[in-house]
């Protein structure tokens, strides 16, 4: 089969591989969609910090049944969608439910080889049937429940005045899922097409660009209280560290994001707030099934949101393209 590696930084190559060959309560998969991930970006660019080159990278998997043990409800050509984590079940986290922070966890295409292949056997534990969504659907659902789990996480309600800082696909997720709980979404980036996509397509009441002036517009916005939920889906350790500026008395700050470098905040604001701070680490089933959900009943605009694709054979040179803010992506796809 063909698959595609990330050598070293920069470095993506078409390889051949063996089809795998499943073990005990796994399945065969044929993968039809593979979504692009900022991780893949980040590792692309040397810059994910649970990484070890080289790597069958990709994470955002929708997939047909190939083989499947007798009894376990999955037959032959059925469509899934993949849950990429890989936990051990076994461990304090996984005995508790935490199965996406797993002491032992595994992610497709960044612990163990990913999906960005023709193949792939999966635990059956990891799939979920995709009954009445799309290939290009089923393959966006990995992205959405992340920004779900951020938002379960953060507890949103329709009380909230929430602040994502980056407009990128997960801080898109994050701005989805926090409206449909009915909280009052603000969106900030540096990028105006970002902007003008979360303000045209998502519907969010407000949407701003970063920048010096930025603190002082959302002062005025809010009267001067700030936001009770901050997301920062940025990527970058300083905004990381700065977005506690824009949380008010009693807030919540979850960090979708993360970054190779340590993060800090001054201790007085802090604590003068009493900041609830939430680290967000990939999702859970009820995630998946919630956006699902979600998906099936037309409240996801998953068409919008898939802006660029490319046959699978083409990935090692579109994905870099891709990868320049210039090129507009908010998400592609590639088709196996």
């Amino acid at each position: 089969m063909k698959a595609i590696l990330c050598s070293k930084p920069g470095t993506l190559e078409l390889i051949e591989r063996p089809v795998p060959t499943p073990g005990p309560g796994e399945a065969l998969l044929r993968i039809r969609r593979i979504g692009i991930c900022g991780t893949d970006y980040h590792i692309l660019g040397g810059r994910q910090p649970y990484f070890a080159y080289p790597r069958i990278i990709g994470h955002e998997l929708s997939a047909e049944i190939v083989e499947a043990p007798a009894g376990s409800g999955f037959t032959p050509g059925m469509a899934v969608v993949v849950m990429p984590y890989l936990s051990c079940g076994t461990c304090r986290a996984c005995r508790r439910g935490f199965t996406n922070c797993c002491q032992r966890i595994g992610v497709l295409g960044v612990h163990l080889d990913g999906g960005m292949a023709e193949y792939l056997a999966v635990p059956l534990r990891n799939l979920f049937p995709a009954e009445g969504l799309s290939l290009d659907q089923a393959a966006m659902v990995e992205f959405l429940a992340i920004g779900a789990h951020g938002i379960r996480r953060a507890g949103v309600g329709p009380e909230d005045r929430v602040l994502v800082v980056g407009g990128g696909p997960i801080g898109i997720a994050a701005a989805i899922f926090a409206q449909a709980n009915g909280g009052e979404v603000t969106v900030m980036d540096l990028r105006q097409d970002r902007l003008d996509f979360a303000t045209g397509t998502l519907g969010v009441a407000h949407a701003l660009r970063a920048g010096p002036e930025a603190q002082a517009a959302l002062s005025a916005q809010t009267e001067g209280d700030f936001f009770d939920v901050v997301v920062d889906a940025t990527g970058h350790a300083a905004s990381i560290s700065g977005g506690l500026a824009y949380v008010g008395h009693g807030g919540r700050y979850v960090l979708l994001s993360i970054v190779q470098d340590d993060i800090g905040f001054p201790d007085p604001e802090f604590h003068k707030r009493e900041t609830t701070l939430l680290a967000s680490r990939n999702a859970l089933p009820a995630d998946f099934r919630e956006v699902m959900a979600a998906m099936a009943a037309g409240r996801v605009p998953t068409e919008a949101l898939a802006t660029h694709r490319a046959p699978f054979g083409e990935g090692p040179s579109a994905i870099p393209v891709w990868a320049r803010p210039e090129t507009g992506v908010i998400k592609a796809l590639l088709e196996v």
